[in-house]
């Protein structure tokens, strides 16, 4: 019968006799749980020396030593667990016997039937550590096996991570949800979702998949700006997030793109640490960047364009954004301008920006209801009239945006019917 437990390592002794590449792949994992490990080998692979030797040099000498000679009874002093991987089967099955003799726990990877612990292939997910092991014999392929399938899972935020007991003061995770499509999120905003309470979410970005996705008694919280509507006003919004966290809450903060690019996440950051509440930033993919990619348009390409330049369009029309469009380097990727795109395209051909400047209009991009609109300063405003030009949209001035860049004709022609 294995019995599986939760052993924490941090600033106690183990031992590991041998140095080949099975001790060394151990090594790297007993120093990440913080153990002070105790090498006896007469020599040591060239892997596990480099390891050694970078470990010395992050960490200092104290965490790992490495006695360069064969295994003593001695070297168990002090010693909380040990592992014997020398490649001697009868060296490793003393090993095994000493420790069973002074009452300590050995891994014998020589032989798991000869040792009185296992290693476990391991998954992490945040705080969640998860071990795969036998119940008879050793196998460690199918224990891999069966590890990598969970990890699929606890990165997909397929499995309930939610914790069930809550106390103290909680936490907000500002979580970027990138374009759209929810299997365009990263790794770690699905697991930061499968363990929230509380999710304050955004209209855009994958809202919808999300919800769909979360555990029945989370709590969702709709605070979406629309054109002209603001139904929560950023001050409350900052308020529920102090709020539920400062009640133990893992509370996310679910936006569209990027929760840096005007997404007003360094206000909610602040408000956070204003009220002592942890708070942490995971990255989105932002629109400026993934919607013109949906239309095949690249932001920067060599021989095209060298820089780019990103704006809200709700803003004034600042001399950096007149530059930039007058830079034939530079794409200019506008957020959030499409009722503001009269007044840019005016003022732009006041300051003498040439009416034949390529400009795409991308709306709802990575959606099945995607469009887009190809035209020139001159005319976009007219052809976006004409269409009907709504937002969510990405308008991108530049190069960049001309029609054929990369696109083949076939594709074109399907884009100026629609």
């Amino acid at each position: 019968m294995t019995t599986m437990l939760g052993l924490s390592l941090t600033g106690r002794r183990v031992v590991l006799v041998g140095g080949g590449a099975v001790a060394a792949r151990r090594l790297g994992r007993f120093l990440a749980d913080g153990a002070l490990v105790r090498i006896v080998a007469p020599a040591l692979a060239p892997q596990m020396h480099a390891l050694v030797a970078s470990h010395r040099e992050q960490a200092g000498a104290d965490e790992v030593e490495w006695v360069p000679r064969r295994f003593i009874a001695e070297d168990l002093d002090e010693a909380w667990l040990a592992h014997c991987a020398t490649g001697d089967v009868t060296v490793d099955r003393e090993v095994a016997a000493l420790c069973e003799q002074r009452r300590i726990f050995c891994i014998n990877a020589s032989d798991g039937a000869h040792g009185s612990a296992r290693m476990t292939a391991q998954a992490m997910s945040g705080d969640v550590v998860v071990g795969v092991s036998s119940e008879v014999g050793v196998d460690p392929r199918r224990a891999a096996g069966v590890r990598n399938a969970i990890e699929g899972m606890l990165e997909s935020g397929g499995l309930p991570l939610r914790r069930r007991r809550t106390g103290g003061t909680g936490r907000v995770d500002l979580v970027g949800g990138g374009p759209g499509p929810i299997d365009l999120m990263t790794v770690r905003a699905r697991r930061l979702l499968a363990e929230a309470d509380v999710v304050i979410a955004d209209r855009l970005g994958p809202t919808d998949a999300v919800i769909a996705e979360l555990d029945p008694e989370v709590l969702v919280i709709d605070v979406g700006k629309r054109p002209h509507h603001h139904p929560v006003p950023q001050d409350e919004i900052n308020a529920l997030l102090v709020e539920h966290a400062a009640a133990g809450k893992r509370v996310v903060r679910l936006k569209g793109g990027d929760p840096f690019v005007y997404g007003r996440g360094g206000e909610e950051v602040i408000a956070c640490q204003q009220a002592g509440i942890p708070v942490e930033v995971t990255p989105g993919v932002s629109s400026a960047l993934s919607v013109p990619q949906a239309a095949g348009i690249p932001v920067t390409h060599r021989g095209t364009a060298s820089a780019l330049h990103v704006v809200n369009g709700q803003g004034d029309v600042s001399a950096t954004t007149l530059h930039s469009l007058a830079d034939p380097e530079v794409t200019t990727a506008m957020l959030m301008g499409v009722a503001a795109l009269p007044e840019v395209v005016r003022t732009a051909l006041d300051h003498g920006i040439s009416d034949e400047l390529p400009v795409a209009i991308i709306e709802n991009g990575h959606t099945p209801r995607q469009r887009t609109t190809r035209s020139t300063l001159g005319d976009v405003v007219a052809r976006a009239a004409a269409v009907g030009v709504q937002n969510p949209a990405v308008i991108v001035f530049g190069d960049v945006a001309r029609a054929g860049l990369l696109m083949p004709e076939s594709v074109r022609t399907r884009e100026s019917h629609r």
